[in-house]
C-alpha cells in the first residue's frame, strides 16, 4: 500500500485544529465521547456541528434544512472520481425532522441512504420510512416499493415525489440498513460484511444513476460510524481507479469537513483492515 504515513491517530488528521475541533480529537479526556454516546444509546449529539454551521430556528429550504434541522454536511471528497460532494452525512432523523430528511434526499438528488444505527424511539431515533403503502409528509410522498434481506443488510426501495413540483417527476431511492454493527461495539463485527455493504451501495449508484446521485449516510449523531463508511468507500474507489490507497488522506479529508468523522483509533485501524481485506479479495 502507498500512503505509508505514521498513522498515529491524533490532531494532525485535521488541518484546522481549532478549539472546537479539539473537543472531539481522540487522545485527550474526551476521546471516544461521541461513540460512547452511541454505545450507551444517549440522545443525539447537539455539540458536533459541521464546520461553518449556522443554526436557524426556522429553516425553510436548502442549506437551512441541511444544517439547522439535520446537523448535516455535504462532504467534499477530493478523492472521489464521481463528484466532489458524493456524500451527505447527518444524524438519524429526529421525530420532528423526518419530513426535512426526505426533503434533503429529494432536493439534493440522493439515490442511496446508508443507515448505521438501530431504530430506537426511546432515544429519538424513530423509524422514518413506511414498511408498506404511502407515507405523506405535506407535499412529499414516500412510497414503499420493495425490501430484501441479504446477510447483514436490509435494502428497501422507495419512490419519492413532491406534489408541489410535479414537473420534477419522482426519484427512486434505496436505503441500506446495516445490521452488523451493534451499539456496544466500536467497529463492525465483520470486515467482509461491511465491505459487502459498500459494494452494494456502489452497485446501486452505478445502475440507477450512473454514479451521479449522492449518498446520505447517517448514524446516531452523524459522526464516527458515518465517517468509517465514507472513508472505506473512498479507499475502495482509490484502489479501483489508482491501484493504490491512502487511508490517512481519505480520513483527513473527511475530518476537515466534519471534525468528528472516524473519531476512534479502533475505527481508524478498521479502515486499514478493510482496505487489506479488499486487496486480498480482489
Amino acid at each position: 500500500m502507498t500512503g505509508g504515513k505514521d498513522w498515529r491517530y491524533n490532531a494532525d488528521l485535521t488541518e484546522n485544529n481549532t478549539a472546537e475541533n479539539k473537543q472531539v480529537q481522540p487522545g485527550g479526556n474526551s476521546r471516544g465521547a461521541v461513540d460512547r454516546r452511541e454505545r450507551r444509546g444517549e440522545e443525539h449529539s447537539k455539540d458536533l456541528f459541521p464546520s461553518g454551521f449556522h443554526q436557524s430556528s426556522t429553516p425553510s429550504s436548502g442549506d437551512a434544512i441541511l444544517e439547522a434541522c439535520l446537523c448535516a454536511a455535504l462532504i467534499a471528497t477530493s478523492c472521489s472520481y464521481k463528484q466532489p460532494s458524493a456524500f451527505i452525512v447527518t444524524q438519524h432523523p429526529l421525530p420532528n425532522t423526518v419530513k426535512d430528511f426526505w426533503r434533503l434526499v429529494l432536493d439534493y438528488h440522493c439515490t442511496s441512504i446508508v443507515m448505521l444505527n438501530d431504530v430506537d424511539p426511546a432515544q429519538l431515533c424513530p423509524q422514518y420510512w413506511p414498511e408498506n403503502g404511502l407515507h405523506r409528509l405535506g407535499s412529499l410522498q414516500v412510497e414503499f416499493v420493495s425490501a430484501d434481506l441479504e446477510e447483514d443488510v436490509i435494502s428497501r426501495i422507495f419512490r419519492i415525489y413532491n406534489t408541489a413540483r410535479p414537473q420534477d417527476g419522482y426519484r427512486m431511492v434505496q436505503q441500506f440498513q446495516f445490521l452488523g454493527w451493534p451499539m456496544y461495539r466500536d467497529t463492525p463485527v465483520s470486515k467482509r460484511s461491511f465491505l459487502k455493504l459498500v459494494h452494494q451501495v456502489d452497485k446501486w449508484q452505478e445502475e440507477y444513476d450512473g454514479g451521479e446521485g449522492r449518498t446520505v449516510v447517517h448514524c446516531l449523531n452523524g459522526g464516527g460510524r458515518s465517517g468509517v463508511f465514507c472513508s472505506i468507500s473512498i479507499v475502495c474507489e482509490m484502489l479501483r481507479q489508482q491501484r493504490c490507497v491512502d487511508v490517512f488522506h481519505a480520513v483527513k479529508t473527511l475530518r476537515n469537513n466534519k471534525p468528528n468523522m472516524v473519531d476512534l483509533l479502533e475505527q481508524y485501524k478498521f479502515c486499514y483492515e478493510v482496505a487489506l481485506e479488499y486487496l486480498n479479495s480482489a
